[in-house]
């Protein structure tokens, strides 16, 4: 039965999107894993895709799948670059990974319009701003 299955909670990792100025004065901006446990995580696979409407059309990206073979304790790594132009959409970020040998897994959504000027802060772990997912 769904309540005999053992289901661990994901604490302290999440995902943010920062940007990073560019030599031509406009900004590359880029998807991470962020773990800030005192342990690695291992075998993330991390699947990505974008769904939501513009102009009352319904719009939908492909479904991009990343794996990240460890990310250490306390550190980061990217997952992938994301372009401005679906910033309008629902930017979901499905991650499951192992700790000493249990699945975890938790979705992250960054919601229509989310990622934007109003919402950046500074992200210690990537030295740059960015929006975190909370």
């Amino acid at each position: 039965m769904k309540k005999d299955i053992d289901i661990p909670e994901v604490s302290n990792v999440t995902v943010a999107i920062a940007r990073e100025k560019t030599l031509l004065d406009t900004y590359d901006w880029k998807v991470y894993l962020i773990n800030r446990n005192d342990f690695t995580i291992e075998n993330a696979i991390v699947a990505s895709t974008g769904y939501g409407e513009k102009e009352g059309e319904q719009q939908k990206t492909s479904t991009l799948r990343h794996f990240l073979e460890n990310v250490s304790a306390k550190s980061s790594a990217l997952i992938e670059p994301i372009q401005e132009n679906v910033f309008h959409l629902n930017n979901e970020y499905w991650v499951s990974y192992y700790v000493g040998g249990k699945i975890h897994d938790k979705r992250f959504v960054f919601v229509p319009d989310s990622i934007c000027e109003a919402n950046l802060s500074f992200i210690k772990e990537l030295d740059r701003e960015g929006v975190l997912h909370s």
